[in-house]
């Protein structure tokens, strides 16, 4: 096996229900459950880890507390003196650390890597959270005048969508229908045992109110502690430990990062002749399908995306090939997303229906990949899924990250 074989053998991921807070538990509490229960799903000791990437995005808002890449050693004595580094690009942290996981692996440096994301949110009313989120956004620049910035600017990203090629809000609800359904079935879901009506997901201007624009309160993703971990090794690594070769595991087949300006509209500026919205997005997909071998999304079992808002995972759609340019539609009416479909999306719930602790995002896509290629997904299972693609994205698309896993 060579070394540029990167494999995740072992991961882990926090009730997303939770609140730390009300339990009496810090940010470091978390950390240290996402390090032991991580290591132990690896069937691994921190005596394997040569270095450790943790994805955080706004711990010193939340929590006053910077300098994640030491919480590792500050709650497992093991870590302590192991290399350790903290990653930021908003709510793609997470892949932001694996991928500079994968970097140390193929250097030949290190063997194996423990790759964090953590993230609390829940220590601040919402509305002091969103102003504490919308550091990733262009300060000064873009949404000075909206309550709620982000919910803000994807209401911007789908009036653009509207004057382009039409949008019909319907097709917003149903996403967040489709993905609140299917958190029902994750028991780690923040929103599993949540209560919704038929209103909740319609344009009922009191079961299901206007947030920011045109987007309502289901159309936005909640506000979650959490914290997601996984083991990355190499195929020298599993040649040297043949009893951890023997247990499931899976492969990153491709990758891909862009990253672009900070401002929505400067994107939306520069995408004015293209087909495509957001065309960064596809070609980080593109990078990712290259790497990997394949030709489209018809090669993939399932799409694990960033549906923080509605908006970002109608945009997904038709990014990831699954329909023409400003066609998503297509695919939300169709039945294509749902599990059993044409290409399910998000089958956990995704982050509208099992929540989105910022920094962790990435990592806890990773976690259910390796889950469903090893068929341990339990209730939300994609049957035969043998290959899976994520997309991350911070900010408004400013940093994207797609990975490709496969069982080999």
């Amino acid at each position: 096996m060579a070394v540029d074989e990167i494999w995740l053998v072992g991961g882990y991921q926090t009730d997303f229900a939770r609140n730390l807070t009300r339990e009496g538990l810090d940010v470091a509490d978390l950390a240290g459950e996402a390090v032991r229960e991580t290591l132990a799903a690896a069937h691994l000791t921190p005596a394997h880890v040569g270095v450790v990437h943790v994805g955080n995005a706004f711990g010193q808002l939340f929590t006053g507390q910077g300098h994640f890449g030491a919480l590792p050693a500050t709650v497992e004595p093991d870590l302590w003196g192991v290399p350790a580094s903290r990653h930021e690009g908003a709510c793609a942290s997470g892949s932001l650390a694996a991928l500079a996981a994968m970097a140390d692996l193929e250097s030949g440096r290190y063997d194996c890597a423990l790759v964090l994301g953590v993230e609390v949110e829940k220590t601040v009313p919402g509305d002091v959270g969103t102003r504490h989120m919308g550091a990733a956004a262009w300060v000064g620049h873009e949404g000075q005048d909206a309550k709620y910035l982000w919910p803000h600017m994807f209401s911007a990203l789908a009036d653009e969508y509207d004057r382009r090629y039409g949008l019909n809000a319907d097709h917003l609800l149903a996403i967040a229908e489709l993905n609140t359904r299917n958190a029902r079935a994750n028991p780690l879901a923040q929103t599993r045992d949540w209560k919704f009506t038929d209103r909740s997901f319609t344009t009922d201007d009191e079961a299901n109110p206007l947030v920011e624009g045109r987007l309502r309160k289901t159309d936005c993703g909640p506000m979650t502690d959490g914290a997601a971990g996984v083991v990355l090794v190499t195929g020298r690594f599993l040649a040297d430990h043949p009893e951890i070769a023997a247990r499931p595991r899976a492969r990153i087949l491709g990758w891909g990062h862009r990253t672009v300006g900070l401002s929505l509209e400067q994107k939306l500026t520069r995408s004015a002749h293209d087909p495509l919205v957001l065309p960064h997005v596809r070609a980080t997909i593109q990078d990712a399908f290259g790497r990997a071998g394949i030709g489209g999304v018809d090669d993939l079992d399932l799409i694990e995306t960033h549906d923080c808002f509605t908006m970002s995972e109608y945009a997904a759609i038709d990014h990831f090939g699954i329909t023409r340019p400003g066609e998503s539609w297509q695919a939300v009416e169709s039945g294509d997303l749902e599990i059993g479909g044409r290409i399910p999306v998000n089958p956990g719930g995704g982050l509208l229906g099992g929540g989105h602790p910022v920094g962790a995002t990435g990592v806890r896509m990773l976690v259910d990949a390796l889950k469903q290629v090893t068929g341990q997904a339990a209730g939300y299972q994609v049957p035969g899924a043998r290959r899976v693609a994520t997309l991350n994205i911070g900010g408004s698309t400013t940093t994207t990250v797609s990975f490709v896993v496969g069982d080999r």
